[in-house]
C-alpha cells in the first residue's frame, strides 16, 4: 500500500467494483421479456382485497368501483377498506361505493403497517376465510385481469407476489413523469430481471398478494416506515421469496411536486436503513450458513443505500485525487477501461430500452431528459434517511387525482404482450 488511506480506499473500491458489475449484470435479464410460465385461468382462489386509507375521500370511491369490476367471479372476492384514523368522509364514501369498511382509531401505532396488522387480525376471525389477501393503496387503479393473474400464480405454488407498479398520472407534472420513469425502469431491469433469474423480488407496498396461510403462520410483524421491505426480509429469513407478476398491473398516483417526492423518498430511505440495521447481519449470516444464494442476493438489496453513500464518497475523493493522488487507484487495474465504458453506456441504454419497450408517450421521452436530476437527488435524501433512520413518524402523501377506470385507455396487448404506458382520457374524450 502506498498510503494509510489505502486501508480504507482499496476495500471501498472493491465494493464499488462488485456492486457496479452486479447491478449491470442483473439488469440485462429484464430487457428481453419474461420467462415462460404456465397460466392457470380457472378461477378457484378466493381473495380479500384490502385498501388502507387515511383521509382518502377524494380517491377511495374510484378504487372500490374499479375493484368491483375486475374480470373475476364476484363470489370469489370481497373488498375491505380500513379507514385508518380518518377525520374526513373516507369511511362513508367507501361504504357507498360498496366496500366492507372497518374503522380504526389509535393514537399509537400510526401508519400502514399497524393498520394492516390490525385488519389481518380481524380478517382471520371472520367466519368467511380466504385463500389469499391482496393489498392496495387508496389512490390505486387496478387492471381488470389482476386477480386472474394472481390466481394463476397462487395455483402455481407462489406464496408472496408483487404486481407490476405502473403510474396513473405519468404526464401531470415533470415530477410525476420522472417518478413514473423510475418505477418503469425498476420494474424491468430489477424486479423482472430478478424473477427471470430465480431470485427474490421486493414488495412495493401496493399490488401485493399473500397466501393467507403465510400470514397466519408467521403473522404481520412489519410496522416500520417501509413495512413492505420489512415483510419481504422477514419472509426471506423463513425461506419464502417474493415473486414478480409482470402482468398483474396496478396504477399508482405519483407525487406532483418535488417536495412531495422528497418527503416520500426520505421516508422510504429511513425505513430502508432501519430494516438494514436490524436484519442485514442476521440475513448474511444465515445465507452463508445455508449456502442460500437467493437470501444472499436479498442481503445485497439491503446494502443498496449504503452503496449509494459509499460511491458518492468515492466520487468526491476521485476529484481530490486528480490534484493530489492520496490513494492507490485499482479500478482500472482490476477491470479494463473497456468494461467501465460499457457499464457507463449501459446507464443510458437501460432507460431508453425500457421506454421503448413500454411504448412511452412523447411527453415521457421529454421527461427522460430530467431523469438524471431525479436520480442525483437521491444522494442528499439517502444521507438524511440515514441520519433519521431511527425516527418512525409516518409522513402521509396527499392523493388528489380522482381518476376512475372509465378514464383509462389501455392498449389491447397491455397484458398479453407486457405492460404498456396507458392513456387517461379527458372528460370530453369519453
Amino acid at each position: 500500500m502506498n498510503t494509510y488511506f489505502d486501508i480504507i480506499m482499496i476495500p471501498l473500491q472493491l465494493l464499488i467494483i462488485f456492486f457496479t458489475l452486479y447491478y449491470f449484470f442483473v439488469s440485462w435479464f429484464g430487457l428481453f421479456g419474461k420467462k415462460k410460465e404456465v397460466k392457470i385461468y380457472n378461477e378457484s382462489k378466493t381473495f380479500a382485497l384490502i385498501a388502507c386509507a387515511h383521509n382518502e375521500e377524494r380517491v377511495i370511491a374510484q378504487l372500490v368501483d374499479n375493484l368491483r369490476r375486475l374480470h373475476y367471479n364476484d363470489a370469489l372476492y370481497d373488498i375491505y377498506v380500513v379507514a385508518d384514523n380518518c377525520s374526513d368522509k373516507t369511511a362513508e364514501v367507501a361504504r357507498k361505493a360498496g366496500a366492507l369498511v372497518h374503522e380504526r382509531f389509535s393514537e399509537t401505532g400510526k401508519g400502514k403497517g399497524f393498520a394492516l396488522a390490525w385488519m389481518f387480525d380481524r380478517l382471520f376471525q371472520l367466519d368467511k376465510q380466504y385463500d389469499a389477501v391482496c393489498v392496495f393503496d387508496a389512490d390505486n387503479l387496478v387492471h381488470p385481469d389482476f386477480l386472474k393473474e394472481m390466481n394463476s400464480r397462487l395455483c402455481n405454488g407462489e406464496r408472496i407476489i408483487q404486481g407490476y407498479m405502473d403510474a396513473k398520472n405519468p404526464t401531470d407534472t415533470w415530477v410525476s413523469g420522472v417518478f413514473a420513469i423510475s418505477f418503469w425502469i425498476v420494474n424491468h431491469v430489477w424486479s423482472l430481471a430478478k424473477y427471470n433469474m430465480g431470485l427474490s423480488c421486493c414488495l412495493g407496498g401496493t399490488g401485493m398478494c399473500f397466501d393467507t396461510e403465510v400470514l397466519k403462520r408467521y403473522g404481520w410483524r412489519a410496522t416500520c416506515l417501509t413495512e413492505d421491505m420489512e415483510f419481504t426480509i422477514q419472509a426471506m429469513m423463513e425461506g419464502i421469496p417474493t415473486t414478480w407478476a409482470h402482468d398483474a398491473i396496478i396504477y399508482d398516483e405519483k407525487p406532483l411536486t418535488f417536495k412531495q417526492t422528497w418527503n416520500q423518498r426520505k421516508r422510504w430511505s429511513q425505513g430502508h436503513f432501519d430494516v438494514a440495521d436490524r436484519y442485514l447481519i442476521p440475513m448474511i449470516t444465515k445465507a452463508i450458513k445455508t449456502c442460500n444464494i437467493v437470501m444472499l442476493d436479498c442481503s445485497v438489496n439491503l446494502i443498496q443505500p449504503y452503496f449509494l453513500m459509499i460511491s458518492t464518497f468515492f466520487v468526491l475523493c476521485s476529484y481530490i485525487y486528480n490534484f493530489y493522488p492520496f490513494y492507490t487507484n485499482i479500478l482500472y487495474t482490476i477491470i479494463p477501461v473497456e468494461v467501465w465504458t460499457l457499464v457507463g453506456i449501459g446507464q443510458y441504454i437501460f432507460p431508453v430500452a425500457v421506454l421503448w419497450k413500454i411504448r412511452a408517450s412523447l411527453k415521457s421521452w421529454l421527461y427522460l431528459l430530467l431523469y438524471p436530476l431525479f436520480i442525483y437527488s437521491w444522494i442528499p435524501i439517502t444521507a438524511l434517511g440515514w441520519w433519521h433512520r431511527h425516527d418512525h413518524e409516518w409522513s402521509h402523501t396527499l392523493h388528489t387525482r380522482g381518476i376512475s377506470f372509465d378514464d383509462v385507455i389501455i392498449p389491447e396487448d397491455a397484458v398479453n404482450d407486457g405492460p404498456k404506458e396507458v392513456v387517461f382520457a379527458k372528460k370530453d374524450e369519453k
